[in-house]
């Protein structure tokens, strides 16, 4: 028996027919699309629920958090912008949380929705994260690394992008 290579060819993306590949190679960025739209969504909540997290000070705030960083961050002067108002700040990175989460999920301005995941993943890791040691214990930096796909491609499939695209045609 002569083992050889394929001669067929299967396309990357869109386009009719194809075989499980072609399908899986279409559909491969919407489990990243769902695990980082559920874990933003989940992340903003928890913030914008948890009383504890949304003061100045006191024991699991967001202002005695960014004060134990601060030192530590790679960038102090981040942590002292947060820290001119740490109940605004708490908000803002909840709110941004949830924005990215809900448009990484519905697929809605999906490029703009994982710029600002990244964005938000970059600034803590730059902070929150950045004394962690090895530095591949601290998350923010997977996540990071996890939005760049998405921000180069989108949401081509199932998303209301492409819903919207598809109308205009």
């Amino acid at each position: 028996m002569t083992h050889g290579m394929r001669s067929d060819t299967h396309t990357p993306h869109f386009g009719g027919g194809g075989d499980w590949r072609d399908t899986a190679v279409r559909y491969a960025l919407l489990p990243l699309r769902i695990f980082l739209g559920i874990t933003f969504i989940y992340a903003g909540l928890d913030k914008l629920t948890d009383s504890a997290f949304m003061q100045d000070a006191g024991s699991g705030s967001i202002g005695d958090m960014m004060r134990a960083v601060r030192d530590s961050s790679a960038i102090p002067a981040l942590v002292d912008l947060s820290l001119k108002n740490p109940v605004a700040f708490g908000y803002t990175i909840a709110f941004g949380e949830l924005a990215v989460g809900i448009g990484t999920l519905l697929g809605l301005f999906a490029r703009l929705a994982a710029l600002g995941g990244a964005l938000i993943s970059l600034s803590l890791w730059l902070t929150v994260s950045w004394a962690s040691d090895p530095y591949y214990y601290g998350n923010d930096l997977a996540y990071l690394m996890a939005w760049i796909p998405l921000v180069l491609a989108g949401a081509p499939l199932l998303s209301v992008d492409a819903a919207l695209r598809s109308r205009r045609r």
